[in-house]
This record gives C-alpha cells, sequence and structure tokens, in this order.
C-alpha cells in the first residue's frame, strides 16, 4: 500500500507516467417486452422482464494527473485482451522511457501476456515499456481507475444495453468526453494519513507503530 501511495505523491514526469488499469464486466441485457412511450421531460417507464444477452469487458486505463484515458471493449478479458489494450496504451506514450502501471493481482496481469501475444522482440519491447505495481489483497480501493469506473456506471451501465456494440459505442464516448475535458483526480490519500486512520493495521505487523496512532 505505501508503495502506491508513494507512486501517486510523486510530481508528474512525461518520462515515467503513472497509470491506473482495471477491467469491469459489462451484461448485456434487452427488453422482453417494450417500455412505455413517454413524452418529453416525462421519466422512462420500463418492463420488470429482461432478458440476459452475455456479457462483455471494459478494460481502460486513466492517467489521472493528465486525465489521458484509453479504453477498450472485449467479448472476454484473457492476456491477450490484456496485451492489446497495452500495446495500445505503449503507442499511446511513444517518448515514456518506462509507464507506471496500478492494477490488481489477478493472474492475466503480468509480461508473460505479451510473450504469449506477440512474438519474442515485441513482447520484449513492451514488457521493458511497463512497470506493473499490483495492489494488496482485498484493497481495490486504492486504484483510482475505480473512481472512473464508478463514473462511467452513473452515465452509462446504470440501464439496460442489449448488445456489445451499443455497450463499446456509448462506454467509449463517455471515456472520450472526459479525456477531451481532461477530467483528472486529485488523490488526498497519503502515506502518513494511512497511517494513522489504519493504525491498526499497522500495529498487527508491529506494535512499535502504535506511535502513529492519534491520541
Amino acid at each position: 500500500m505505501e508503495r502506491i501511495l508513494e507512486i501517486y505523491a510523486r510530481q508528474y514526469d512525461s518520462r515515467f507516467p503513472v497509470l491506473c488499469y482495471d477491467e469491469r464486466p459489462c451484461f448485456l441485457i434487452g427488453e422482453l417486452v417494450a417500455g412505455v412511450p413517454i413524452k418529453e421531460g416525462q421519466i422512462a417507464k420500463e418492463h420488470y422482464s429482461y432478458e440476459k444477452l452475455g456479457s462483455c469487458s471494459l478494460l481502460a486505463s486513466i492517467e489521472p494527473l493528465t486525465g489521458q484515458r484509453i479504453g477498450d471493449v472485449y467479448e472476454r478479458r484473457r492476456k491477450l485482451e490484456f496485451a492489446l489494450h497495452f500495446q495500445k496504451v505503449a503507442a499511446r506514450y511513444p517518448e515514456a522511457e518506462r509507464i507506471i502501471v496500478v492494477l490488481d493481482n489477478l493472474n492475466t496481469h503480468d509480461e508473460s501476456a505479451f510473450y504469449e501475444a506477440f512474438e519474442a522482440e515485441e513482447a520484449r519491447r513492451l514488457s521493458q515499456k511497463f512497470e506493473f505495481v499490483k495492489t494488496p489483497k482485498s484493497a481495490s480501493w486504492l486504484n483510482m481507475i475505480e473512481i472512473e469506473f464508478s463514473a462511467i456506471s452513473r452515465q452509462c451501465l446504470d440501464r439496460r444495453i442489449a448488445t456489445k456494440e451499443k455497450l463499446a459505442k456509448e462506454v467509449l464516448t463517455i471515456i472520450k468526453e472526459r479525456e477531451e475535458k481532461k477530467v483528472k483526480i486529485n488523490w488526498q490519500f497519503s502515506i502518513e494519513t494511512a497511517r494513522t486512520k489504519l493504525n491498526r493495521h499497522y500495529k498487527e505487523v508491529n506494535p512499535v507503530n502504535v506511535k502513529y496512532q492519534k491520541t
């Protein structure tokens, strides 16, 4: 946790951009009964019956300090999709020496994905381009992409969408609009704050950490 908080506290450096990445399942839901026709200004009404039409996955990265965003919608979220997404990310940052990515511990989230998806030279290039920093277990709140997913969900994914094509169009449009507006994330939770607010966990590791507890 402290490693991630230290990374978040760094000053912006275009040579070493910091991104946050994750994947979000999106369920495709269709209507069994057409909604009630409405007039302008009225609240839309839909029938309680619905049809499950499968799912797809949103893969997204955000650079909190600049507002840059990269999104993809795939039918699945295997190593292949992970590798394709980060090949796109690398193309967005051609001048970066190393791209630091905060992400979770899913078993598809490592450099082996590049070697399974691409020939060895390209896989080596990408593996040297990225530094993957994994969040601790049960600490998804440390990943700022979750804030972005929450915003996207409120704008688009809180209603029924029947096809992957329609969902991808709407979600990627929202991501593009937020990028054009340069919507950034101002992270406030620091190492110092963690040591006080989460002090009981620090004391479990080593009782001497009681000194950080607020009196």
